[in-house]
């Protein structure tokens, strides 16, 4: 089976052709193509998104990058055809539904069953997971910690198709306070790689920034008072070096997404942690995870920890997710909707 996806959430516009096999137990992907046009020369100057600009460059970039899956285009006769249609900013989302629609009209003459899928952006980034083919067996029950610039959300996993979400941040997430603090630290845009890159030389003990929620009994986050913290610290100390400050932060915000997620692997047995998202792409945050299993579980009854290998937006997780909802039977409605929930 083929799955053609398309994926315009934000400011990347993505396409990807993905061929799979299996059920829900054990599906096996292989991406034939993997194609992403980023936006973020575009956007930098503005220090954020646009969702004007993001429109007009995902109707120039789209027919371009499906142009450029030859020569997989050429007699391509998908199965499915999956879209994102939320979260997202609706502009950005509606150029993608758009384009799938006139798609489906096109390829649908060569192939009478055709389906096209709407799909969740957050399930997206919880099965890009299964991109990798990592299996299914001994994985479940699961923690699955989603952190980009838009969404801090942790959930349950008993398998691919069945999860619930237990905590989430109540104000920032977590890649938006990396942005935020980027700006404070005169950092360009987008923040976070910039924040790992100079927080590298910087120390991460320097300044005991607060941690918030780390204590509470809940699943829930909150990035707004660790900004604050920080511009406050910026205000009163003149002197500051950006490089402790940008480490100080970042092991701030580290260490509460760990205890929480790794306090959610105890109560819930699970054997496996997933994450995914923008922020998944921090190699500290790799590096402290792994030093965290390994400081509270035993060697036999530390999980699994797997960090996605595609944690940016791309169309390869939406054609996982869409395959996903094919075998469940369930479909998004085709209608951009900018705060979709799980």
């Amino acid at each position: 089976m083929k799955i053609l996806a398309i994926e315009t959430s934000c400011d990347e516009t993505a396409i990807a052709l993905v061929e799979v096999k299996g059920g829900l137990k054990n599906p096996r992907f292989k991406i034939l193509k993997n194609l992403i046009a980023s936006q973020i020369k575009i956007h930098r100057p503005f220090g954020g998104v646009v969702p004007n600009l993001a429109k007009r460059e995902h109707l120039k970039n789209l027919p371009i990058l499906f142009k450029n899956l030859k020569p997989k285009t050429q007699n391509l006769k998908p199965d499915i055809i999956a879209v994102t249609v939320g979260p997202g900013l609706e502009p950005a989302l509606w150029t993608g539904i758009n384009f799938a629609k006139e798609k489906f009209k096109e390829l649908k003459i060569k192939n009478k069953k055709l389906k096209l899928i709407g799909v969740s952006h957050l399930e997206g980034h919880i099965h890009s997971n299964i991109l990798e083919n990592i299996g299914m067996k001994n994985l479940f029950p699961a923690i699955a910690l989603i952190i980009s610039g838009g969404h801090t959300i942790l959930i349950k996993m008993d398998s691919f198709d069945k999860y619930k979400k237990i905590g989430e941040t109540r104000d920032d997430a977590v890649g938006e306070a990396f942005d935020k603090v980027a700006r404070l630290l005169n950092l360009p845009y987008p923040g976070g790689p910039e924040i790992e890159k100079i927080a590298k030389k910087g120390n991460p003990n320097a300044i005991n920034f607060p941690r918030p929620m780390i204590n509470q009994k809940n699943y829930d986050f909150s990035f707004s008072g660790l900004k604050t913290a920080i511009l406050y610290y910026l205000r009163d100390n003149k002197n500051f070096k950006t490089a402790d400050v940008a480490a100080s932060f970042q092991k701030s915000a580290f260490d509460v997404l760990i205890s929480k997620t790794l306090r959610a692997v105890e109560e819930f047995n699970a054997k496996s942690i997933f994450i995914s998202g923008g922020v998944a792409a921090n190699k500290t945050l790799k590096k402290e995870f792994q030093k965290a299993i390994k400081k509270n579980f035993s060697k036999n009854n530390a999980p699994i920890l797997t960090i996605t290998k595609f944690p940016t937006d791309n169309a390869a997780m939406i054609a996982a997710a869409g395959y996903i909802n094919f075998l469940r039977k369930k479909n998004k409605k085709l209608i951009a909707k900018g705060n979709l929930n799980l």
